[in-house]
């Protein structure tokens, strides 16, 4: 286990979503994962600029690339688990070399399959996520240390390059909301939300 994985804390993805969502000011692009990741978000605050994730473990970060590369000037995080991106790690390969330097990773681990029985996950092993994303080529990836770190890492200019990935200890609380399930209006609500289509009302 590397160093700096070893002295991370283990924080609170509900709290630390809700940091996110307070720091966002310029209608930056948001896609959660599956399960816990988008219950949080969605419960942080609901907006247009959301992507949820319903089911399809292992695809917030590529649709987050094909936003970065489709508006380079908005700014677009990804936030995924650990059990989902291990079911995809090759899109960090992509992401490394299409280098969307408006793109930002948040990796929320706390090495296990949460909403399926909280089995183990490789990264509740020996598996470092970040030193996997570094080998993919994604030199801008760290662990975060704590909650100002966290919000100090979130607040960069995209003139200092990217992608960069995120990764972060948490805790195994069930997510805090429910979004609704109806992929359709989920995802037209996201294409208003990014000027590219017309969108239904989706209440909070």
């Amino acid at each position: 286990m590397s160093n700096e994985r070893a002295s991370a804390k283990t924080l609170s993805r509900t709290t630390l979503t809700k940091l996110l969502v307070q720091e966002l000011a310029h209608d930056e692009a948001v896609v959660a994962g599956i399960g816990n990741t988008n219950f949080d978000l969605f419960a942080a605050g609901h907006r247009p600029q959301n992507f949820y994730m319903l089911g399809s473990m292992g695809l917030a970060c590529p649709i987050a690339l094909g936003v970065a590369l489709a508006q380079p000037e908005r700014g677009v995080i990804a936030l995924e688990g650990d059990g989902s991106i291990l079911m995809g790690l090759g899109c960090l390969t992509t992401i490394a070399t299409m280098r969307p330097r408006n793109l930002t990773i948040v990796i929320w681990d706390n090495g296990i399959y949460q909403i399926t029985g909280k089995q183990q996950t490789a990264t509740g092993g020996s598996t470092d996520i970040v030193a996997v994303a570094r080998g993919c080529g994604i030199a801008a990836s760290e662990w975060v240390r704590d909650e100002a770190h966290f919000a100090k890492l979130l607040d960069r200019r995209f003139d200092e390059g990217g992608p960069i990935l995120l990764a972060v200890k948490i805790d195994d609380e069930a997510g805090k909301g429910q979004t609704p399930r109806d992929p359709a209006l989920i995802r037209s609500r996201f294409m208003k939300g990014l000027g590219t289509g017309r969108g239904g009302a989706l209440e909070a």
